[in-house]
């Protein structure tokens, strides 16, 4: 019989469950996030859900509505559905900056990729997704969400050797403790090392680009091809966008994983604390500035600058870091004028309706 401690529940989540009074409510894992509805699972079996109107309500950012990973409070209706009634709080939680480019303009919204994640298994192909920029700009979510990031170099039949020896020289010199499993769907190697890396009661989070082998990989852990998967395009050399949904599976082993849809742009969402963490030569270094709010571009004095122009500092590490400075900057910035536009509104919702009751007398 399945048990919560299978679908990742601990002491943590029980701890957070008490202190919020939810001993009225069953507790279940959201396994899959469709739009406006959710499939959760518990020891009692797996549910379509909706959560309440008051949360709907009472939500003032997407990261209060349910991901894939939460665990939450329900109530079963019929045995086949059920209602959440709240979200436990969450251990870590993986998200970024998301562009709507179907929309005029392109609008940045925040995006939750998966909550409750102990691996982020960075995924990427060894010919066409290769690129060291991009592992910084995933290692840093998972960093600032408390979530361990693992690099699986995927596709490795692809290339000689000695080809993928210069490709994990080139990132360990770039990320000194980064762990790294190469790997192929195709013949199988590295599958070995994976399955070892799985624990029972622990979730892992499939990240990369479409088409890197993500669902191919999960698919070999479960024994079986239960993800549809397709074939990479001769013609581009870019895999199909098959998966459409994050969804959760359970291994034989007892480890949770989760898949993601293709990922095309890593935007930062706010994670100063991650790109510092990453970063941590540079953040070192940014002690010994001259001046506390120092950029880091132009100032005098400035350490950074001093290692970078005396070749002490990888010059393609530096640049990657300021763009990645400025784009979480540039997130808050905004996040903050959003936040003032709200108290702005607030004032006005209330000056209303105290002119209302005035009115009204």
């Amino acid at each position: 019989m399945t048990t919560l401690e299978d679908l990742g529940y601990n002491d943590f989540f029980e701890s957070s469950r008490k202190k919020m009074e939810l001993d009225g409510f069953a507790v279940a894992r959201v396994m899959v996030e469709y739009r406006g509805a959710y499939k959760i699972k518990n020891p009692t079996g797996e549910y379509l859900a909706k959560i309440t109107g008051k949360q709907m309500f009472n939500a003032s950012s997407r990261e209060d509505y349910p991901v894939v990973g939460d665990f939450v409070a329900m109530t079963d209706l019929d045995g086949e559905h059920a209602t959440i009634h709240n979200i436990l709080p969450r251990k870590t939680i993986l998200k970024r900056q998301h562009s709507d480019r179907s929309r005029i303009g392109g609008k940045n919204e925040l995006q939750i990729i998966a909550a409750n994640i102990d691996v982020a298994f960075i995924v990427e192909s060894i010919d066409r997704d290769f690129s060291l920029n991009r592992f910084e700009r995933y290692f840093a979510i998972a960093k600032d969400g408390g979530v361990k990031p693992v690099l699986i170099l995927n596709k490795i039949d692809l290339i000689s050797k000695e080809e993928l020896d210069l490709k994990l020289a080139e990132i360990e010199n770039r990320f000194n403790e980064a762990e790294v499993i190469p790997a192929s769907s195709v013949n199988e190697e590295g599958l070995k090392d994976l399955r070892k890396y799985v624990e029972k009661g622990k979730t892992y989070c499939f990240l990369g680009s479409s088409g890197v082998g993500k669902s191919s990989l999960i698919n070999k852990l479960l024994g079986e091809g239960i993800i549809k998967t397709e074939e990479i395009g001769l013609s581009t050399g870019r895999g199909k966008h098959t998966t459409t949904a994050r969804e959760m599976y359970f291994l034989e082993s007892g480890a949770i994983v989760i898949d993601n849809p293709g990922v095309r742009q890593v935007g930062m969402a706010d994670v100063g604390v991650g790109i510092d963490s990453l970063f941590d030569e540079i953040t070192v270094l940014a002690k010994e500035c001259k001046f506390d709010d120092c950029t880091h571009i132009h100032e005098p004095g400035c350490a950074v600058l001093e290692a970078l122009n005396s070749g002490n500092l990888d010059a393609e590490k530096y640049s990657n870091y300021i763009n990645l400075k400025k784009e979480a900057e540039y997130y808050e910035m905004n996040e903050l004028e959003k936040r003032e536009k709200d108290r702005q509104f607030g004032k006005f919702v209330k000056n209303a309706k105290k002119q209302l009751k005035e009115f009204e007398c």
